[in-house]
């Protein structure tokens, strides 16, 4: 098993460092802007910074990358609204990303949450990954239980995202470990690792026994299945991710249902 673990080390490492680059060009009416890089990841997301002064900036817009054209080294971002610091004491401008502005992308990258079945391949992936600092899933656990969500929504995950500075969520299933951008849940990466699964914990392992569950709404029943769930999560925002696509393909056939949430072209 050590090959794994060292695999696990270097799938760690490429997202661990934070990117910046100049904005280039800027589409008002897409909400896009251009940057110019050699290699980025499409999903990727971070912030636009516009530096006032020598010794005052401010963040103006959260972006993703969705779009990369590796002959010429330019990358497009789609822009969204900052909301990371609400707080009514904080000067609300009028300002806009202009270009040179400063792009920061894999910001919090260093730090992830793991979703994992079971206590052993938990402690099995986290022990190994040393490059990275784990948020521990009980801490997820308590913020489903705030939101009364038993049953992980994607707003969880970007609460998690916002409240403890977590850029990546780490999905095992099926042998194999998903790298995911926190935010736009983008899938990054997917790597094998053959961990022997002995039992399975709902919704993830975590050492809180039970997750306080609404009322009613979305995300308040218990969670039923593990993997169908997961899946299915990723698929909603990553419909055209062949490489998915062929996993779910080739794996458990009661899970061939969902090759039809696909938009995969022929």
């Amino acid at each position: 098993m050590k090959y794994i673990f060292v695999l696990l080390f270097l799938v760690s490492g490429l997202f661990a460092s934070m990117v910046k680059s100049k904005v280039v060009s800027i589409d008002e009416q897409n909400k896009t802007l251009t940057i110019n890089i050699k290699k980025i990841n499409v999903g990727m997301s971070g912030f636009v910074v516009h530096q006032f002064a020598p010794t005052h900036s401010s963040i103006l817009k959260n972006v993703t990358v969705i779009g990369f054209d590796e002959k010429n080294g330019v990358a497009t971002l789609k822009m969204s609204k900052y909301d990371d610091l609400v707080h009514s004491a904080l000067p609300k401008g009028k300002w806009k990303v202009k270009v040179g502005d400063t792009v920061t992308l894999a910001y919090a990258y260093s730090r992830a949450l793991l979703i994992a079945p079971t206590e052993k391949i938990y402690y099995r992936i986290t022990k190994s990954a040393t490059s990275v600092q784990w948020v521990h899933s009980d801490l997820f656990a308590t913020i489903l239980s705030l939101a009364g969500h038993p049953t992980p929504l994607k707003t969880d995950f970007e609460t998690m995202a916002k409240s403890l500075s977590v850029g990546l969520v780490f999905f095992y299933l099926d042998k194999k470990l998903y790298t995911v951008d926190i935010r736009s849940f983008k899938i990054l990466n997917i790597s094998s690792a053959p961990l022997n699964q002995d039992g399975m914990k709902l919704p993830f392992y975590s050492r809180i026994d039970e997750i306080d569950a609404a009322w009613w709404g979305e995300g308040s029943d218990e969670l039923e299945d593990y993997a169908p769930y997961y899946y299915e999560l990723m698929i909603t925002y990553n419909k055209h991710n062949k490489k998915l696509y062929e996993n779910i393909k080739n794996g458990d056939k009661k899970l061939h249902h969902l090759l039809d949430k696909f938009e995969i072209e022929d």
